[in-house]
């Protein structure tokens, strides 16, 4: 039998947190999911995050994934809005550590390029790429989800290659890479 795994990619966000799924058999992948939560209905944030958490941790007990890829928030020019994407970004891994689940992120534009071979590529074009190189019939209205899906096809193709980002295995994992972040 074939090795397989499931890797769960995620794109963090506090209005729509979009996900997708792909299975690797071997040295192929398949398509298996994507989708998105759709946040803008919610006023109050900690009802945002406890919802993301909720979606993280029933896409993990649902698929069972092996690995779970997810985009690092960049900075923009909104601290603010950079704030929330890592609060959003956190709770998503803490689900993810919760169940003992090695989590990589992974920076935009290394997805990007990873799906396109461009790093500046737009959403349009990771999207249209997915579709082409999944054999997708048809496109979400928000490319949020396709934006999940590239995270974990960007790291199907990272496998077994020295990431640049950071990748977790575990709370421990967590701690013992972000000691200065730890209050003693």
């Amino acid at each position: 039998m074939a090795d397989e795994k499931i890797i769960l990619g995620i794109d963090p966000g506090t209005t729509i947190m979009g996900f997708g799924l792909i299975k690797v058999v071997g040295k192929k992948m398949e398509f298996m999911q994507l989708n998105e939560l759709l946040l803008q209905k919610y006023n109050d944030p900690y009802v945002k995050l406890k919802l993301i958490f909720e979606r993280t941790i029933h896409l993990i007990d649902t698929y069972h994934p092996d690995e779970i890829a997810i985009e690092a928030p960049f900075f923009g020019k909104n601290v603010q809005s950079m704030l929330k994407l890592g609060r959003a970004q956190g709770v998503a891994m803490a689900a993810g550590l919760s169940r003992e689940i090695p989590i990589t992120e992974y920076l935009p534009k290394k997805i990007k390029m990873a799906v396109t071979g461009n790093g500046n590529a737009s959403k349009e074009q990771v999207a249209r790429m997915l579709q082409s190189l999944l054999k997708l019939k048809t496109l979400p209205k928000n490319l949020d989800a396709t934006d999940g899906l590239a995270a974990a096809v960007c790291h199907f193709y990272n496998s077994g290659k020295v990431e640049i980002g950071k990748s977790y295995s575990g709370w421990e994992s967590f701690v013992k890479q972000n000691e200065k972040r730890v209050k003693k």
